[in-house]
Parts: structure tokens; sequence; C-alpha cells
């Protein structure tokens, strides 16, 4: 996701046709990239090589549901002031400009938003998802690629929602809880857990939803 976001932002241009960012690399976790280059970029160091940076924007890419809570804790770590964190919408994505977004936000390519929709902070949409009108996408939500969120549906907050789940009018995916790719969701997914298939099935209870280390 990272190198995707990367890329992205190497290539975004403002109204008058000139880039808005130069990318200065990675930061990662993992103490065995550090000093290496991916796709031609640095890995720059752990979240301590941030302070090197001080005017420097911040995407925080992580969205693998093997991480939930990644983003969260990174954020909380660093405890940077928000207008460190622009959001990013790809030049395909169909916004309605009556839509509100919070700060650290992503939305990938050709991805489709109409109006009234809300989504909070540190959220990621991946590509060629679909959100009917007033839907809701809380802080740290997770929108997989070809998902359909209905009409005032809601992704509460630390949620992730499965590639290709398709989530009914009204109903809710609760806080910090999993829904699986391909699955649909008729009514209200209880937080902290994991539901999949079609009809929807409880797979495992909260204690399997876990941050699972270094990012």
């Amino acid at each position: 996701m990272g190198r995707a976001l990367a890329r992205m932002c190497s290539q975004a241009t403002d109204e008058a046709g000139a880039r808005r960012w130069q990318v200065q690399g990675f930061i990662d976790e993992d103490r065995e990239l550090h000093g290496t280059r991916v796709d031609g970029l640095p890995v720059l160091g752990g979240l301590e090589a941030v302070e090197r940076y001080p005017g420097a924007d911040l995407v925080i890419s992580i969205c693998h549901v093997a991480h939930q809570g990644a983003r969260r804790r990174i954020a909380q770590a660093l405890g940077l002031p928000s207008h460190r964190y622009p959001t990013i919408v790809h030049r395909t994505a169909i916004i309605d400009p009556s839509c509100a977004m919070g700060h650290g936000t992503v939305l990938m390519p050709m991805v489709c938003v109409l109006p009234g929709v809300t989504i909070g902070n540190y959220v990621i949409v991946r590509p060629q998802s679909m959100m009917a009108a007033d839907v809701v996408v809380q802080d740290y939500g997770t929108v997989a690629a070809q998902v359909f969120l209905g009409r005032c549906a809601v992704v509460e907050e630390g949620a992730y929602v499965g590639a290709g789940a398709k989530v009914r009018e009204y109903a809710s995916v609760g806080p910090g809880s999993v829904v699986g790719m391909g699955s649909l969701v008729l009514d209200h997914v209880p937080g902290g857990e994991i539901w999949a298939g079609n009809p929807l099935r409880r797979l495992a209870p909260g204690s399997r939803l876990t941050d699972r280390g270094p990012t």
C-alpha cells in the first residue's frame, strides 16, 4: 500500500499542472529495511526518523487486516498535529462536493462517493469502491477494493470491510470489526468481531483482532 501511495503522490498535480508533492521516502519499523530502497525510494528509518523532516507531510499507509489498529497506534505514537496529514484523493475518484473528509484519509483510483457522505480521519478507501448517499465511515476505518456501501450505511471506528463486500442501506459494521471479502451485510455487525459469508455468520471473537506487530 505504501508503494501505491508513493506513486500516487509523486504523480499528483495541482490545478496549474505542478507536482503537489516530492516524495522523500518510506518510514518502516522493520530495521532490516533501513537504508535500503523500495521502488527507487529510500527507507529512511523507523518512527524516530520523522523528527528529521519537521516540514514534511505524512501518510500512514497501513491497511492490511493483519495490522488492525496500526494506523491509530502510529498516529498516537507520533503525536503530530493534524495538518501534517494531508487528505489524498486520486484524480480518477469521483467525490461529490457535499462530502466531508477528515485529515490523513486516502481515496484510491475510481472510488465513487455520492452526496452527503462523511469520511473521518485516517480512513483508507481502496480502488473501485462506492459509497451511496449519506454513508458514514468513521476514523481509522478501512474500505477494501470493490466494496459497495448502501445509503446511510455506517462503518464504525477502526472497522474493516473486505474486498467485494456489500453493506445494505442503514446497516452498520461495529467498531473494530472485520467483514470478510465478498460478504453481504444486511443488518448490524457487533463491535470487535469477525464476520463473513452470504449469509453472514460470525467467525471469531474480538480477541482475534490485534495489531500483529511492526509495520
